[in-house]
């Protein structure tokens, strides 16, 4: 009995033993393999979307392989440990539908490439610059430094707004000045601020037209093509310098006006009417 304990120790132990070995090993030639397979995609220029995303894939796959190769070691029937796995994992597929679809949205995302890493995008209800994307999520930073986190599923299902997309951008401006002010000197104004600022594109042409009669003011519709980089300090520069023109021309621009009309009544008129 002793000698048939013994002799069950040494083969499972030595089993047991080497699916460690095997386990520790598969490990660490998996984080080696990863590393390669980066280091290639990285030497080919491949997008660092594709690359983290694909370097996930490769080690959650090889992670498995090892473990099936470990628990084959020591015995177990992997045809139907494959088996029992197919079937927990369609029974864990069906109660994480919704982690599924952000997997297949990345997918979705990684083929059709809408974004690059460094883009900035608004989509799913958050805006920010494109930092990577992952099996289920999407991670951007926020223009004042906070990390977002958007599942991949709600990026696909929602409009994705790509301002880094084009090289140049129209700057869409209203400057509204009041009714007796002179339009053509205000016209010659910001004409000649955007034929100064060299961040304004030549082509196409800015648009410069009196696009509206307001309820206290006339507005310009000013429309200038800028590189995509120099979008919003332009805007900024631009609206600073055409509010210190037209002090400059005594050009008003006004606040909100309300009329309020004031009717006196004498006191006859809130005592009723005497009848004969």
């Amino acid at each position: 009995m002793q000698e048939q304990i013994q002799t069950y120790l040494i083969t499972y132990g030595t089993k047991f033993m080497m699916a460690i070995l095997i386990l520790l090993i598969g490990l660490w030639v998996i984080k080696r393999l990863r590393g390669l397979a980066i280091k290639v995609m990285e030497k080919r220029k491949i997008d660092p979307l594709i690359t983290t995303f694909l370097s996930t894939v490769i080690y959650v796959l090889l992670f498995i392989f090892v473990i099936i190769a470990a628990l084959s070691n020591l015995g177990l029937n992997t045809t139907s440990l494959i088996t029992v796995l197919g079937a927990a994992g369609l029974a864990i597929g069906l109660s994480l539908q919704s982690s599924l679809a952000n997997l297949a949205s990345g997918v979705i995302i990684i083929t059709l490439r809408p974004f690059k890493v460094g883009d900035y995008i608004e989509a799913g209800g958050d805006s920010g610059i494109v930092e990577g994307i992952q099996l289920f999520y999407t991670k951007m930073r926020s223009p004042d430094n906070k990390e977002v986190t958007v599942p991949n599923s709600k990026m696909t299902t929602s409009s994705i707004i790509n301002y880094s997309a084009r090289s140049e951008r129209r700057c869409d401006m209203i400057f509204g000045v009041s009714y007796d002010s002179d339009l053509e000197t205000t016209r010659d104004i910001i004409k000649e601020l955007l034929n100064s600022d060299e961040r304004v594109l030549a082509d196409p042409m800015p648009v410069i037209v009196l696009g509206e009669l307001a309820d206290n003011s006339v507005n310009f519709w000013v429309r200038p093509w800028v590189k995509t980089d120099d979008f919003w300090q332009f805007k900024w520069d631009f609206t600073e310098a055409v509010k210190k023109r037209f002090d400059e021309a005594g050009i008003g621009i006004p606040y909100p006006q309300r009329d309020v009309h004031v009717y006196s009544h004498g006191q006859n008129d809130l005592l009723p009417d005497k009848q004969d």
